[in-house]
């Protein structure tokens, strides 16, 4: 099988990159892999690529790689943490990985702005999204760059959601998310 590096210099990173990511979320949507196996999946892509995030966002590619990088870096950390507290074993690689997961949340809240910054926040929407989870009500917010194909984000930042206001871009209220199955699924 070729490898992902060869792969991605010949097809082109970003290409590549967004045709797996893309193909994910179809297969998740139509039911064939779980929110675990998304998580896990695109986990191993961002991996294999080993591209680390860009330090300057000139290009909506690189601010939609950084945000994925971290976003799937957060919730793959988290995942493990989750799994170690539900085993009772080994706390201190639960608090580890709990940290970790936060850390990358956090830098993916900091992704994302910086490409709605990049973009000057033009056909930018946000609002906070009815969730089943108890946790998230309330708290968790949905961005959405119009203009833009699966340029859907997530996040609870207190400091990122004052920003969105800050800038016209935030409704008051509550809508679905747009990819509700996936955000009310639990893994």
């Amino acid at each position: 099988m070729e490898s992902y590096l060869n792969r991605y210099r010949r097809k082109g990173m970003f290409e590549s990159f967004f045709a797996d990511r893309s193909s994910l979320i179809v297969q998740f949507k139509n039911g064939d892999i779980t929110k675990r196996e998304f998580i896990e999946n695109n986990y191993d892509i961002v991996t294999k690529m080993n591209i680390k995030p860009f330090l300057k966002i000139d290009s909506f590619e690189k601010g939609m790689y950084n945000y994925q990088y971290y976003n799937v870096m957060a919730k793959y950390f988290t995942t493990l943490a989750k799994e170690i507290k539900n085993t009772k074993k080994h706390q201190k690689y639960y608090v580890y990985y709990l940290n970790k997961g936060n850390h990358y949340y956090h830098e993916k809240d900091t992704a994302a702005l910086g490409l709605i910054r990049f973009i000057e926040f033009k056909n930018v929407e946000a609002y906070y999204v009815k969730v089943k989870s108890k946790s998230l009500q309330d708290k968790l917010f949905e961005v959405v760059l119009k203009d833009y194909k699966e340029a859907i984000f997530h996040s609870k930042a207190q400091w990122f959601l004052e920003i969105l206001k800050e800038e016209g871009v935030f409704i008051e209220g509550m809508k679905p998310s747009l990819i509700d199955g996936y955000i009310n699924e639990t893994y």
